[in-house]
């Protein structure tokens, strides 16, 4: 199951960051983002409003949403029950690993260095994210890992918006993540109009 969760993300090439404050919010910015050609988000549990927000888009047909800032176990569990099918993390914890896989959400944990990415892959992942990528040399160090690490998959995060996602066109790289989409001041503004029209400019950019 969770290899066709990845294969989904794949698909779809970009994974929207989402800080959301009101989960009212929640369904009609799915719809907005499923509108412009994106399918998916990561809702981040940064806010009070999280938990909810992913259990609203978790109805929207045909919509992947997964849980993004996930840090404890417990997080990971009520996420899961919310309707989250994916769990990222900014780092690498394998029980939260352990705890994702038993209950069939793909854990995408962040790692920074070749020795984080060989713990990932002694836990079974076989993706992670790259934080903070653009720190970390983007493009550049993903290249670089995939060398020692052909068979991981990357979720590059942080620093990427409209104007370097091209840069993220190789391989390696399932999908890239951005809160370029759905900015939380845009979201709070219920400008979801905006947001659509800004999803299916970085899925063009994306392609390109």
């Amino acid at each position: 199951m969770t290899a066709e969760l990845s294969d989904s993300l794949a698909g779809i090439g970009v994974l929207p960051v989402i800080v959301i404050d009101d989960p009212r919010a929640a369904r009609p910015l799915a719809e907005a983002l499923r509108a412009g050609g994106v399918g998916c988000a990561e809702v981040t549990l940064r806010t009070p409003a999280g938990r909810d927000s992913i259990a609203e888009m978790s109805a929207v047909e045909g919509f992947l949403v997964g849980a993004g800032t996930v840090l404890t176990v417990e997080q990971l569990d009520a996420s899961a029950a919310a309707g989250a099918r994916f769990a990222v993390s900014p780092g690498f914890d394998g029980q939260l690993v352990d705890r994702a896989m038993s209950s069939g959400v793909l854990a995408i944990p962040g790692i920074a260095t070749a020795s984080e990415t060989m713990a990932a892959m002694r836990a079974g992942v076989r993706t992670v994210k790259l934080f903070p990528a653009a720190q970390l040399g983007g493009p550049a160090m993903i290249a670089a890992l995939r060398g020692p690490f052909p068979e991981m998959s990357f979720v590059p995060s942080g620093g990427i918006d409209i104007d370097n996602v091209a840069d993220y066109g190789i391989d390696g790289v399932l999908c890239v993540s951005t809160s370029w989409i759905a900015p939380r001041a845009m979201i709070a503004q219920r400008d979801f109009a905006t947001i659509a029209e800004r999803a299916r400019a970085f899925v063009s950019r994306r392609r390109s």
